[in-house]
């Protein structure tokens, strides 16, 4: 059986995890000086945050140098020290790579800028003018147009990003053979695999305004397969914001020699409505949770596998968009965690979740990094949005909510740095942080510790088949796992208040529960707000 089906992994995002030098910036030797920390965790590997050498437009995700490190971070030599460091704790490092577009800053890019006869150009994507004006209206998911016009040559090039992120041209072969190289670098340093970022792009037909699952899409990756991570016992996960449980065994049934599995998001926009963008809120329904989480359980097919995550930079925190992160905040983050684990996939944890880390309040934009974030609040307010909405939306979205300090401890900057750290640490910091959860047998890092050793110990978190319990039910999230006659039931009750609980079956070991409850039968039962456990029942 692939290793990652048993594996937990741990997302770190370098810039925010831990400043060794003092700059005010996380760096790669702050990363190994918490290995014993996660080790403790019991994770299996690093999803590492890009590192590599980048202007910072956008955090990293705007690569100048696949080959090179960002100096912010460290060195190449510090970078082999954290595999070889992480690899005495059992722990594999998944770098996170970005092929679908480079920084403007790359020598690719800074050679196809030089003319139409570059031997690069074509590295990229180029439209002349249509009616003296963009060549269509695609858009920038970081707003405005997606084309930038090139002033020397007269023509625009794509960026689905940022403008300082052009788009790779992946029809052109030596291109592709030059990105296969450089994984190939990766992989023979020993890394763990990839994480593939927004890998169902690459296909994209820009002539006909599609973006993601182009005709090519699987003949790129099959490719890149069989040219680089194919030759490795490692794991790759794409992250695909397009994927649907049909499309999904795509990219992830063995047979197809893809990826190993996908980051699929179709949870995450639950809160949003309809057809609008991710700014546009509204209360999440558990009905539709529920239905959306089990599809995903079970309609992707046998020979496919699932990740599961709640939070990633990307996404604010958990316990802030769907828990109660002032009353209840213990309650719920170990709800959602013990929600997650006990399905079946690969359990992603972000940085700080396993404390209850929450989201962190704007009150005016020069609070906010994130290009996405600052982009929108000039948009909306140029568009005539009241400022408090725009706010409103901000604290509940911003990519800022997962990326400030990681809290370990009550000092200064939660223990993250000495300096002025590059975005400013949650004031709550001074309650929740790494030391006083260690110090409290009773904290959401214990109920993580739990889970991670859980699913080590029961191959039937990690093979057994899923059920939904009371599908209609407008609080409980219920669920039934089942594998060679042992039967367990994950019971949660997402919501403030308290919720009556009636299954006719008999449990006969308490395997976890937030509230320190033992359980001897469901049937009319109270459930307190946010409780939530695991027993094994009667088969």
């Amino acid at each position: 059986m692939n290793w990652w089906k048993n594996s937990v992994i741990y997302q770190i995002y370098p810039r925010s995890f831990q400043d060794s030098n003092n700059d005010g910036i996380g760096d790669i030797p702050g990363i190994i000086s918490h290995l014993d920390y996660l080790e403790k965790l019991g994770v299996d590997v690093i999803w590492l945050g890009p590192v590599y050498q980048s202007p910072g437009d956008d955090n990293g995700y705007d690569i100048s140098d696949y080959q090179a490190i960002n100096p912010e971070f460290g060195t190449m030599e510090d970078l082999d020290n954290l595999i070889n460091e992480a690899k005495k704790r059992n722990i594999g490092i998944v770098m996170d790579l970005v092929v679908n577009h480079t920084s403007d800053e790359h020598e690719w890019f800074l050679e196809a800028k030089k003319g139409k006869d570059n031997p690069y150009r074509d590295y990229y994507i180029w439209r002349d003018p249509v009616d003296g004006g963009v060549p269509n209206d695609m858009k920038s998911t970081f707003s405005g147009p997606a084309w930038e016009f090139d002033e020397a040559s007269g023509q625009y090039y794509l960026h689905l990003y940022s403008k300082k992120q052009p788009d790779l041209n992946w029809e052109n072969e030596e291109m592709r053979n030059k990105i296969y190289e450089m994984m190939t670098f990766w992989l023979e340093k020993g890394i763990a695999g990839f994480r593939m970022d927004v890998i169902d792009h690459i296909g994209k037909v820009p002539d006909e305004k599609i973006i993601t699952n182009g005709p090519k899409l699987h003949d790129y990756i099959q490719e890149m397969n069989h040219r680089s991570f194919g030759n490795y016992d490692v794991m790759t996960v794409g992250e695909t914001w397009s994927a649907t449980p049909a499309d999904a065994p795509l990219y992830s049934d063995p047979q197809r020699k893809e990826l190993s599995m996908v980051f699929q998001f179709e949870h995450i926009g639950l809160d949003e409505q309809p057809g609008k963008s991710k700014w546009d809120l509204k209360p999440l329904n558990i009905i539709d949770l529920k239905k959306t989480l089990t599809k995903w359980q079970t309609e992707i097919g046998e020979n496919s596998w699932n990740s599961l995550f709640w939070n990633n930079h990307d996404t604010p925190r958990i316990v802030s968009r769907w828990g109660n992160d002032n009353e209840y905040r213990v309650e719920s983050a170990k709800l959602f965690a013990i929600l997650l684990h006990l399905m079946k996939g690969t359990p992603y944890i972000y940085q700080g979740e396993e404390i209850g880390m929450t989201n962190r309040e704007l009150s005016d934009i020069s609070q906010a990094r994130d290009i996405e974030t600052i982009n929108m609040y000039h948009d909306r307010l140029g568009s005539g949005y009241d400022e408090a909405a725009i706010f409103e939306s901000l604290n509940a979205k911003s990519r800022d909510n997962a990326r400030t300090p990681m809290q370990w401890k009550d000092t200064k900057n939660a223990g993250f740095t000495t300096n002025e750290p590059w975005i400013p640490a949650n004031p709550n910091h001074e309650t929740v942080n790494v030391a006083n959860a260690l110090e409290d047998p009773n904290s959401v890092f214990f109920t993580y510790q739990k889970l991670i050793q859980l699913r080590k110990q029961n191959p039937l978190i990690v093979h057994g088949n899923y059920t939904l319990l009371l599908p209609d039910h407008e609080t409980i999230f219920a669920y039934e796992r089942e594998y060679e006659g042992e039967k367990w039931v994950v019971v949660a009750n997402l919501s403030d208040f308290e919720a009556r609980l009636d299954l006719k079956t008999t449990p006969t070991e308490t395997i976890i529960s937030n509230y320190n409850k033992t359980y001897d039968h469901l049937a009319g039962i109270k459930l307190e707000p946010y409780e939530a456990f695991a027993v094994k029942v009667l088969s």
